[in-house]
């Protein structure tokens, strides 16, 4: 069997994560300087790492997130089956007080396993977790052993979640920030194990700074 090992990252910050607007899969933000600093160290530290195939999903925050290992020439494909989970309604708005109220209802129903319950106009993890298991797909039966991998929080949380055969109500045990790191190894009988679990130690120069 040609066994995967996959790093799988978010991107970096965007201007919309530093004033904790909603984004979700309607808002293609670029990433702002923090971003591009944050994706400058992660390819320092693992621009050596013999990829044999990158992936970002169809919004520009991912793909510039790994902009340093496109231009090493690595074979690299779109999957908008991993965009972002939509946010209907509250995409491209600041949270309210209110929203926060809505926001918080909707984790707690997915937590009591409602995992159709969308927000206003959005997606639910399941509708989402549907074409996520379609980008999974790809990626286990597509070229190489070896892949890059960059996405967005919530997705990356549905992601884990399925590929590591986790209950969905239970996603948010996998924590996630701009630009961190899971590194997933894939075990002759096909499961996957975590090596690096939320990995922020190639960011530690930029606290420095």
């Amino acid at each position: 069997m040609n066994r995967k090992k996959i790093y799988l990252v978010r991107h970096g910050q965007t201007d919309f994560n530093l004033q904790g607007v909603v984004q979700g899969s309607g808002i293609d933000a670029p990433i702002n300087a923090t971003g591009q600093a944050q994706a400058k160290a992660f390819f320092e530290s693992y621009h050596k790492v013999a990829f044999d195939q990158l992936y970002h999903t169809a919004l520009i925050r991912t793909k510039q997130s790994i902009q340093g290992f496109i231009d090493l020439g690595i074979p690299t494909q779109a999957l908008p089956e991993l965009n972002e989970i939509s946010w209907g309604d509250f995409e491209g708005t600041p949270m309210t007080p209110e929203e926060g109220e809505y926001y918080q209802h909707m984790l707690h129903q997915w937590q009591q396993g409602n995992l159709d319950y969308a927000i206003a106009g959005g997606e639910s993890p399941n509708q989402v977790a549907e074409r996520i298991r379609r980008g999974i797909s790809k990626l286990l039966q597509g070229p190489g052993e070896t892949l890059l991998v960059c996405m967005h929080g919530r997705a990356m949380r549905i992601f884990l979640s399925l590929i590591l055969e986790k209950d969905l109500k239970d996603m948010d045990q996998f924590e996630h920030h701009n630009l961190c790191l899971y590194l997933l190894n894939q075990q002759e009988d096909g499961s996957f194990v975590v090596e690096k679990f939320n990995d922020l130690e190639h960011l530690q120069k930029l606290k420095a700074l």
